[in-house]
């Protein structure tokens, strides 16, 4: 209940997670909200304005705009949600293993993240998607192979602020397993981290996603993604520029809506840890 008090009183984060819902609710429920198929070509209705039938017009082959901008969510959003989840869990886990277990274990994992984060993520990306092919798996692969390194950094020092407490040293006296360590103990306290980690990358994923696919190596058309409508919009910039409008905005604003709700998890967690570290040391 605090937590949504905090948030409504916060009336930029409200409005942050208010299009983060609709966005979500909007991909989820594509098929009942986009009145045209999105890859459904009319020659005849090309660069159409905006009106009653066509919301937002028509692009160069015909297309619904809106239609697209809808079905675009799915590629754009959710395809970045999925490679950041998927990256976060592979990096907590090889930070919280290297955390708890230490020694040369921790040593050879930890190297390996040296190596990888001594390139530039953005160049090992671009790199690897280069060497696989165009397409959206291989872009997420990528992200994941790259992102995983930096994150489980994070966690690792999240994990090693918290080994040598009290509480987890009296669990391992009395004989408590390593998995309980982790999943009783280390987990619980690293979900707010694990939050905020999220919230505030996932802006960087969906801007490499659309911007991969805008250079026409990520998702590949027909299929609507707002980096490859960027593109298309592209080549009629100058006798068409309203037609760079709708996934330009999309792409801001989905971005600050993630990077918002970003910044108010951390103030929330972080006054939260300091308020309690500051109940605590008062007694």
């Amino acid at each position: 209940m605090r937590f949504f008090n905090r948030l409504y009183q916060d009336k930029f984060a409200l409005a942050c997670v208010i299009l983060l819902c609709m966005v979500t609710i909007a991909g989820i429920f594509a098929e009942q909200i986009a009145p045209f198929d999105p890859t459904l070509t009319n020659i005849r209705a090309k660069y159409q304005p905006i009106s009653s039938l066509y919301w937002l017009g028509t692009d160069n082959l015909g297309r619904d705009i809106f239609s697209r901008l809808i079905f675009g969510i799915r590629s754009s959003v959710f395809y970045a949600v999925g490679a950041m989840l998927l990256t976060l869990l592979i990096g907590a886990l090889i930070g919280m293993l290297a955390g708890i277990f230490g020694g040369k274990l921790d040593n050879l994992l930890m190297r390996g993240c040296d190596v990888m984060l001594s390139f530039p993520a953005e160049v090992m990306i671009l790199a690897l998607v280069g060497i696989l092919g165009a397409g959206i798996e291989h872009i997420l692969l990528a992200i994941v192979l790259v992102k995983w390194t930096w994150y489980a950094r994070m966690i690792r020092g999240i994990v090693l602020q918290h080994t040598h407490k009290n509480y987890l040293l009296f669990a391992k006296t009395a004989g408590a397993s390593y998995r309980h360590l982790l999943f009783q103990h280390i987990l619980p306290l690293m979900f707010a981290e694990l939050a905020i980690l999220a919230t505030a990358n996932m802006g960087s994923v969906m801007l490499m996603i659309s911007g991969l696919s805008f250079l026409g190596l990520g998702v590949q058309p027909p299929t609507p993604e707002w980096g490859n409508m960027l593109a298309d919009a592209k080549n009629i910039m100058l006798l068409h520029p309203e037609q760079m409008l709708p996934a330009g905005l999309a792409i801001v604003l989905v971005v600050i809506a993630f990077n918002g709700f970003g910044d108010f998890l951390r103030d929330y967690f972080g006054r939260n840890t300091e308020s309690e570290h500051d109940y605590f040391t008062d007694r």
